[in-house]
Formats: C-alpha cells, structure tokens, sequence
C-alpha cells in the first residue's frame, strides 16, 4: 500500500525543517539567538524547526545568512517549494472556478509519454463525456460551496483537455473498477451515454481500458484512491481535501507497484466490453 499522501507531503516538510535545524546547531546559535539574528520572534524558528510552518525563500536566506551558510539557500529554497507544493487544498484550487482547475492540470500531460490512471470513485476524466463530467463537477461545486458554479464551462474544457487521448506520441494506460460502471452519476441517459462511450473510446490505439471485476476471487490489492501516475516520475492522489503531488522516487515506485498489481486483475478487450454491455444493461 502506498504511503499515506498527507505524511509523504509532510515527511518532505519535516526534511527541510531538520537541514534548518542542523544549520542553526552547526552555526552553535540557540533558537532565540537565530530568530534575533533573522529579525523575528522565537517561535517563528521552533514553528520552522517542527515542521509546523513552512518557511518562505525569504526565512531561508535570512536563515541561511545567519548560519553562514549562504551557498546552501537555494537548494533549500527549491526543496522548501516541492515540500509546500506537494500538498495543496482543494479550497485553494478551486477558487478561481473549476474551469481554471481543469486548464491547470493539462500540464501534467505535457512532456509525458505514459499516463497510468486508476480510479475506484469515477470514470477517469480523460474518458468522460461532456454530460457525464458536468455532473461530475457539479458535485464539486456544491460540495465546495463555490459562489460561481462554472461547471458547464469546466466540463467543455476537460472535453478540450482529453483531445490528448487522439494525439500521437502518448500512451494511455486507465483502471477502473467495476463498480465505477454501476455508480449513477447524473441521470439515466447520462450514464448510458458515458458507458457507449467507453466501449468507443477503449478501441483507440493509445488507450489501454481495464476493468477489474467485482468478482475477482483473490485480490492481490485493494481498491486504492484515485491516482495518476506520469511517466515513472510523478504520482498525484486525489483525496476528499486535496491533491497531492508525489515526486519522491521510492514513493512513486510504490504507485507504479501498486498500479502494476491492481492491472493484473483487471479485464480487458472482450472481456472489459462485456462488463461494461452488463452495465448498460441494467440501467433499464
């Protein structure tokens, strides 16, 4: 199972806040001393030091400079950034509307050759109709409480976004549960239009569809939470409160791992066909 995305965000916290720390040991400073050195109060430093606060480039090079250690601030600096940025709320995502969520996360998509997806919740984006994610974000925006429910808008754009799926030069390898087929997202018309659009867009050359059965004897992994892993050097998670990004090399390992035994349950061609005819099936 994969480490916790939370933990992972913070144990790259945590790093950064110990080089600090040694900084100001090595340098033989007390932590009243540095914070008199750097122009604030003592606990900003043991907020830093505990991993509670996570400090601007502006703390690390007053930081830095207090240490004697200047030629180390911008590596920390760097650090410091993908630590803070690994974790981000959804709160702060989402409140410049949910178009600009969807335009964001088309950067993912560039420079990479292999996609690997695997949800348990939901029809992965790039596969949805515009229908089927316009109910998809509208959930999102009431869920949120966003003053503006832009999700029409924002389901055009991740219609625009999936285009990438018919561009040469990517692969696309998507996992689904079973289940994803049966939850009723939208209405019935909805639904059957998303599950005839899986069987269209499953034949594409660069997308491989997998369907792992309900009905498997012995799995080999539980169902996870929804992930994307791009090329082999970045993961994100979706969780209820936020999106992590996982750039660590061990860690994105474990997801590939992960994804790798969750794909060889799964069914395909044929077989993944016939699971998703079923679910059509019984929407009457």
């Amino acid at each position: 199972m994969p480490v916790s995305p939370s933990s992972s965000a913070q144990a790259a916290r945590e790093t950064v806040a110990r080089r600090l720390r040694d900084l100001r040991k090595g340098a033989g400073l007390t932590v009243v001393e540095l914070a008199t050195a750097c122009g604030w109060h003592y606990s900003k430093t043991s907020r830093i030091e505990n991993a509670l606060t996570g400090p601007s480039a502006k703390d690390i090079r007053r930081w830095c400079a207090a240490t004697q250690a200047e030629g180390q601030a911008q590596d920390l600096i760097a650090q410091s950034i993908n630590a803070e940025s690994m974790y981000t709320e959804w709160r702060h995502q989402v409140r410049n509307g949910l178009k600009q969520l969807q335009d964001s996360s088309a950067q993912f998509y560039r420079g990479t050759e292999l996609v690997r997806v695997y949800s348990s919740t939901v029809v992965p984006g790039l596969l949805q109709t515009e229908g089927y994610a316009a109910a998809v974000l509208s959930m999102s925006a009431r869920f949120h409480g966003l003053a503006v429910d832009d999700s029409v808008e924002a389901a055009r754009a991740r219609m625009e976004r999936s285009r990438i799926i018919h561009e040469s030069g990517r692969r696309f390898v998507l996992l689904v549960e079973e289940s994803v087929l049966h939850y009723r997202i939208g209405d019935a018309d909805t639904m059957a239009g998303q599950l005839g659009y899986l069987l269209t867009v499953g034949s594409l050359p660069a997308v491989s569809l997998g369907v792992i059965p309900m009905a498997t004897r012995e799995r080999t992994q539980w169902p996870e939470e929804t992930f994307h892993v791009y090329d082999d050097t970045l993961a994100t998670v979706e969780l209820v409160s936020a999106r992590v990004k996982v750039t660590q090399p061990s860690e994105v390992a474990l997801y590939i791992k992960t994804f790798e035994q969750l794909r060889s349950m799964a069914a395909y061609g044929a077989q993944a066909r016939t699971l998703i005819v079923k679910a059509i099936d019984a929407l009457r």
